[in-house]
């Protein structure tokens, strides 16, 4: 007990006060309310009955606000390197709103290391590709082993074209027919879908002596575009290009080239690359058909050196 005189003694933040219960000064931690004109400590919720600050209000920059992005950026395998899918028309089939925006393709074919080193013709895959070196779609032939080291260039075979999600966009059918002038009344065809199970037009030889000669047609069978090859069809140092004229043959309208892809390419594979232009206001559908004749065409003329 303090002694008289003394100043009293503390515990605990305890007054003792002489002859009487200890009186409370200040709360232990964790307890009770923090006393009158003290500040709440930063990382605590506020009080009941205290407003939520605000955040400052946002106001619309001069000129308002631009206009809405419509095309964005798109993900897929393989990461960048997508062609972002633009607005389509409404009767547009889906996966080729990519072809409204574009007059122009590149089709570039895979090399397959056990085809160039033992000669074993392997399935071919393509990427296709926008003038600015996008990837549109991927494209993979389906066939089996044996019919296509027996049969060669004129073997039958499915081609799926895939977009960046890998849903499947197009189907192409080649049927097993003849290449041969001898042969007028059997000759190459390519039947194009899109998507797959809705035909959207064909690609149909024409019996020719020189020159090969293709036509474009709509699926109920009207000419839309034909396609004139050259006499020679051999690339030596240079492109080969297959014009692509209207349906009365008087006006050029496009063209299918075969590009030179360099020497050893060349020689020693039978990996292509080909451009196709065509006008922008064509309808999507007959681009999707044009891209068939490509591969009608790199089947036809361009498989043979490595078989050889």
């Amino acid at each position: 007990m303090a002694q008289q005189g003394y100043p009293p003694q503390y515990n605990n933040g305890q007054q003792y006060n002489y002859g009487g219960a200890p009186q409370q000064l200040y709360p232990q931690p964790g307890y009770g309310q923090m006393p009158h004109g003290y500040m709440q400590p930063s990382g605590y919720a506020p009080q009941e009955g205290y407003m939520q600050p605000q955040p400052p209000m946002q106001l619309p920059p001069q000129g308002g606000y631009g206009q809405p992005v419509i095309n964005q950026p798109m993900g897929g395998p393989g990461g960048s390197g997508w062609m972002n899918m633009p607005q389509g028309p409404p009767n547009c089939p889906p996966g080729l709103e990519y072809l409204t925006m574009i007059d122009q393709l590149l089709i570039h074919q895979k090399v397959e290391i056990l085809e160039a080193l033992t000669g074993f013709e392997t399935k071919n895959k393509f990427t296709i590709k926008n003038s600015l070196g996008q990837k549109v779609y991927y494209a993979v032939e389906d066939s089996d082993c044996l019919t296509r080291n027996c049969c060669g260039p004129i073997r039958p075979f499915d081609m799926n074209i895939l977009d960046n999600y890998q849903n499947p966009v197009m189907h192409l059918s080649r049927p097993l027919a003849c290449d041969s002038c001898c042969f007028p009344c059997c000759l190459q065809s390519m039947v194009v879908s899109a998507p797959p199970g809705n035909i959207v037009g064909t690609v149909q030889q024409e019996w020719s002596i020189f020159c090969p000669s293709f036509t474009i047609r709509n699926p109920v069978g009207d000419v839309v575009l034909c396609i004139e090859g050259p006499f020679c069809t051999m690339s030596i140092c240079g492109d080969v290009e297959f014009k692509v004229m209207s349906a009365d043959k008087e006006h050029q309208v496009g063209r299918i080239s075969k590009q030179w892809s360099g020497l050893m390419r060349e020689m020693f594979t039978d990996t292509d690359y080909f451009g196709i232009t065509f006008p922008m206001d064509l309808d999507v559908k007959m681009k999707a058909v044009m891209m068939g004749a490509c591969f009608l065409i790199d089947a036809m003329f361009f498989e043979k050196t490595q078989n050889n």
